[in-house]
C-alpha cells in the first residue's frame, strides 16, 4: 500500500468525505555517496555546535527563526501543531474554474487523491461533477508546515491534486523582457510547416533520461576496470544569418528522419486479422 502524505476530508458545501493523498511522481537520479578521497570511507554528516565546538545529539536541537543578526525565536513542534489552520484536516473547496484556466507555471507537486472505501459515492459524485462541467476545483490544504492553494482535477474517473505556487513565489524578475523581433508571413509559413511535421501524439513512455543512463554505464564500465568514456557533443551551432534558409534546411532534415512521424498507426480489426491469417 502506498504511503500516505496527508489524511483528511474534502469539504464541498455541506458534503464532506475522507480522502488520502499519495505522491504521484518523484524524480529519479543516480545517488552518489560522499567519500574521503584518501581511503574512500563514507563521510558522515554531523550536526555541530560552533559555540561549544562539539557535535550534538538530535534531542539537543531545537527549531529557531532568526529575528535579527544572531538573535533567534525558538519554536517547538507542539506550538506549530497548535496553530495549524482547519485546512490541516479539512480541504475546503473555495471555487471552481474552467479546465485549463490555471497556468501550469503555478503547478508545484502532484498527488493522487484516494477515497476511503466506505464513502466512495461522494468521491465519485464530486469527480463526475468536475468531468461533466469540464472544470477544476480550487481549495486550500495545510501540510508540511505550510498552507497550500491546491487544484483538484479529474483523470480517468479519479482525482488528482496539484499544489500551486503563490503569486508572490513566482520569480517575476526572471521573466524575459527583451524586445520581440518581427518576422515575415513566409517565415511564419515555413515555421508552421516544420512544427506540423514534428507534431505527434505525446507518449511519455518514449522518453528516457539519457544522462542517468550514461552515468550508470560509466559506473558499470569503471567497475569492470575499463577506462571512462566520453559522449561526443554537437558542435556549436552557427549563427543564423538567413532564417528562411535555416527553416528550409530544418524542414528537409525532418522529412528525411521521420517521413510519417505525425501519422498515428491504425489498429487492425479482428475481422481483418482473421482474413489475413486465412
Amino acid at each position: 500500500m502506498p504511503s500516505t502524505v496527508w489524511k483528511g476530508y474534502i469539504s464541498f458545501g455541506l458534503v464532506s468525505f475522507p480522502v488520502r493523498l499519495h505522491t504521484a511522481a518523484r524524480p529519479q537520479t543516480v545517488h552518489f555517496h560522499m567519500l574521503h578521497k584518501k581511503d574512500l570511507s563514507r563521510i558522515r554528516e554531523v550536526r555541530y555546535c560552533a559555540a561549544e565546538d562539539k557535535p550534538l545529539d538530535k534531542d539537543e536541537i531545537v527549531r529557531g527563526f532568526e529575528v535579527s543578526k544572531g538573535k533567534y525565536v525558538v519554536v517547538e513542534d507542539d506550538e506549530l501543531k497548535n496553530i495549524a489552520p482547519p485546512t490541516a484536516t479539512t480541504m475546503e473547496v473555495l471555487q471552481f474554474v474552467e479546465a485549463g484556466a490555471v497556468d501550469p507555471l503555478y503547478f508545484e507537486k502532484s498527488y493522487y487523491v484516494a477515497s476511503e472505501s466506505s464513502t466512495a459515492k461522494p468521491y465519485t459524485l464530486f469527480t463526475a461533477v468536475l468531468e461533466e462541467a469540464n472544470c477544476h476545483a480550487i481549495a486550500k490544504l495545510a501540510m508540511h508546515n505550510r498552507e497550500h492553494v491546491v487544484l483538484l482535477r479529474p483523470m480517468e474517473g479519479r482525482l488528482l491534486l496539484h499544489t500551486l505556487y503563490y503569486e508572490s513565489e513566482l520569480n517575476a524578475r526572471n521573466k524575459d523582457t527583451s524586445k520581440r523581433a518581427s518576422y515575415t508571413a513566409k517565415e511564419l509559413e515555413l515555421a508552421r510547416s516544420l512544427a506540423g511535421h514534428l507534431t505527434a501524439k505525446f507518449d511519455p513512455g518514449e522518453y528516457r533520461d539519457d544522462y542517468a543512463a550514461n552515468v550508470k554505464k560509466l559506473i558499470a564500465s569503471k567497475k569492470a576496470g575499463k577506462e571512462a568514456f566520453a559522449v561526443e557533443q554537437p558542435s556549436k551551432p552557427d549563427k543564423v544569418i538567413d532564417l528562411m534558409e535555416a527553416l528550409r534546411q530544418s524542414l528537409a532534415q525532418g522529412k528525411k528522419k521521420t517521413p510519417t512521424a505525425a501519422a498515428p498507426r491504425k489498429k487492425r480489426t479482428a475481422r481483418k486479422t482473421a482474413a489475413a491469417a486465412a
